[in-house]
């Protein structure tokens, strides 16, 4: 499972990887992108510019840890089985921006080590998605975002058998395009290729989803979630 990611580029950077993207001036760059928070993507019914989505679920039913688990990712494998992922799939896309993914290391039963992975050269990238409209309680329409995974690479494995469904950059565009049949749009789904990617450890503070601190994303020594150094990494 992917829960945490970061969008730390800047807005500079940003518009000059992804040109045909207009950003809004609400964007702030993110080190510590956790469910439930509003953070921006690009849908298919408007491909020109960001929007904020809540990831997985609005925070009012975050509360709900089993539900909200449960909507933040959703498996290749499963796209074609289930009506609500199928009817997504044709009709409900995303591209959501990211710089690097989250990942723990189990180093003991109760002892575990955060990874930062990220594309060679720290280029932003872009992570297949499916969006969400509904109706809360009030009657409020809102809009959630679930990240699309595939089983993981060779470089990620020792610390999460998934990842999430980077795109090459020449598919970002046709991710999103109506025309796509779901053989084809399945095809982009594949698992990002090991060598054109790093990771390294950082500090143990990205457990907290309250921060969201730049030195989140910056390498730092091997520390588990209790502060005790490990050579485990």
């Amino acid at each position: 499972m992917i829960e945490r990611y970061s969008i730390s580029t800047s807005k500079e950077k940003l518009a000059e990887r992804f040109p045909d993207i207009e950003l809004t001036d609400n964007y702030e760059p993110r080190y510590n992108a956790a469910p439930s928070q509003l953070l921006p993507v690009v849908t298919n019914q408007n491909s020109e510019g960001f929007s904020f989505f809540y990831w997985g679920t609005a925070p009012i039913w975050s509360r709900n840890k089993t539900i909200s688990r449960k909507l933040i990712n959703a498996e290749k494998e499963e796209l074609t089985e289930k009506p609500t992922y199928i009817k997504a799939l044709k009709s409900n896309r995303c591209l959501v921006p990211a710089d690097g993914f989250y990942g723990w290391k189990q180093v003991g039963k109760k002892s575990r080590i955060p990874h930062r992975i990220i594309l060679n050269q720290a280029v932003p990238f872009m992570m297949a998605g499916l969006w969400e409209e509904y109706q809360d309680d009030a009657e409020k329409i809102v809009h959630t975002f679930a990240i699309i995974t595939t089983p993981a690479n060779n470089l990620v494995a020792p610390i999460n058998t998934r990842m999430p469904a980077i795109l090459q950059q020449k598919d970002e565009a046709s991710w999103l395009n109506q025309h796509n049949s779901l053989d084809t749009l399945l095809d982009m789904l594949q698992p990002f290729p090991a060598e054109q990617m790093g990771m390294y450890t950082v500090s143990p503070m990205i457990d907290s989803h309250q921060l969201d601190l730049p030195s989140m994303v910056k390498p730092a020594p091997p520390v588990d979630q209790y502060g005790n150094f490990t050579l485990f990494n």
